[in-house]
């Protein structure tokens, strides 16, 4: 009989898994803290690659269901993406035109508008020296101040405007070629996609593709929409009082709209300043902001959820954070899309149990209310919601 030590009878030993190594907290902390800020790094250094291909994204999705529907219609791909990208190039060729020729009419007044000021500003000097003893300012130190300060800065101004032209000139190429290339290899990327997916996830991850696409395309083409119904409403309530150039100011303040909350404070003031200089009166001007807020308010209490409905549902203090955010990493086309990528994080979040909780947390107060959530959303749910929170819904 072997014995236990036979070499005919080794010892069986079962494998023993490997030990699991427990990070601190704190260490886990500091490696996402880390992260975080290599991640911010990155992509404020990589701007001038992602901002184009950002834009030529929202586009693409925007433009998706013109280019499928022409398909449809036995028109070839390439040809129907080139429709696409003429009316794109179309769309913003009749923006310019419009402003261009409102813009020259403005320039064309700017001489009187200048008189108007120096004079507004000889009689606010006035006033303030009998109200308050003010040393007044004579017009021409004000003229000397502001030439020297024109020649100290005139050059970095110009090569800055310079600059900028050439280089939204060339971002405009890039936004069109990608464009171009992202509706061509469209199914050629999806299919990129599945490959890091393994086959019983991908229903999920393509309902999650489609809940971005649906998402970026509402909120594009109802951001659309509210520009041309606020146009409407500001240019109805400028001209009621008055106001010089009125179309131009209201279609002015609605493009700034894509910049929310802000770009609408930035539209209101140039009409209200102009506004005084030509009338010398606070409350014409004065008449004239409450123009703006009073369309604000109608905008983002019944016009945009109207339109929009449930699809885009940003909590305003996400929104603010994410248009900080925006801007400190990429400046004003930051603050544009911050919103849309705002909604796009949403939906994965979402999507994810994981992270469910964050994207509650980014999402509108009504979505926690499961019973008000489906009923918003169909027919005449804005109306039964509207009456239950009066108290005046029965059934």
């Amino acid at each position: 009989m072997n014995s236990p030590l036979s070499p005919h009878r080794l010892p069986t030993t079962t494998p023993q898994p490997p030990p699991i190594v427990k990070q601190v907290a704190s260490v886990k902390f500091a490696f996402l803290l880390l992260s975080a800020v290599l991640l911010v790094y990155t992509l404020n250094k990589l701007d001038d690659i992602l901002l184009p291909l950002l834009f030529g994204a929202l586009f693409t999705l925007l433009l998706l269901p013109i280019c499928q529907w022409l398909e449809d219609h036995k028109v070839p791909r390439i040809l129907a993406i080139i429709l696409c990208l003429l009316l794109v190039v179309g769309l913003f060729a009749g923006i310019i035109l419009a402003f261009g020729s409102q813009l020259t009419q403005f320039q064309d007044e700017l001489p009187k508008l200048q008189d108007k000021m120096i004079e507004f500003f000889r009689d606010g000097q006035e006033w303030a020296q009998r109200k308050f003893g003010y040393q007044p300012m004579s017009l021409n130190d004000l003229k000397d101040s502001t030439m020297k300060a024109l020649k100290k800065s005139g050059g970095t101004y110009l090569g800055t405007t310079l600059s900028t032209t050439t280089a939204v000139l060339s971002n405009l190429a890039q936004v069109l070629i990608y464009i171009f290339c992202l509706l061509l290899y469209r199914d050629h990327l999806r299919q990129f996609m599945f490959r890091f997916v393994s086959p019983d996830k991908r229903t999920e991850v393509l309902h999650t593709v489609d809940s971005i696409q649906t998402v970026v395309q509402a909120y594009i083409s109802g951001l659309f929409k509210v520009i041309v119904i606020v146009s409407i409403l500001n240019g109805i309530g400028l001209l009621v009082l008055g106001v010089k150039f009125a179309i131009f100011f209201a279609i002015f303040a609605s493009v700034l709209a894509v910049i929310p909350y802000i770009g609408i404070l930035i539209g209101a003031t140039i009409p209200a300043i102009v506004t005084l200089v030509e009338t010398g009166s606070p409350l014409q001007a004065a008449l004239v902001i409450g123009v703006f807020v009073f369309v604000q308010f109608l905008e983002g209490n019944f016009i945009t959820p109207m339109i929009t409905g449930s699809q885009v549902s940003i909590n305003p203090l996400a929104a603010i954070l994410a248009l900080i955010l925006g801007n400190e990493l990429w400046g004003t086309p930051g603050m544009i899309l911050s919103i849309p990528l705002m909604a796009v994080i949403k939906v994965v979040l979402d999507a994810n149990k994981a992270t469910e909780p964050w994207g509650f947390l980014l999402g509108d107060t009504a979505e926690g209310d499961d019973s008000l959530k489906p009923e918003s959303a169909e027919p005449g749910g804005l109306k039964r919601l509207w009456n239950r929170m009066l108290g005046r819904d029965s059934a």
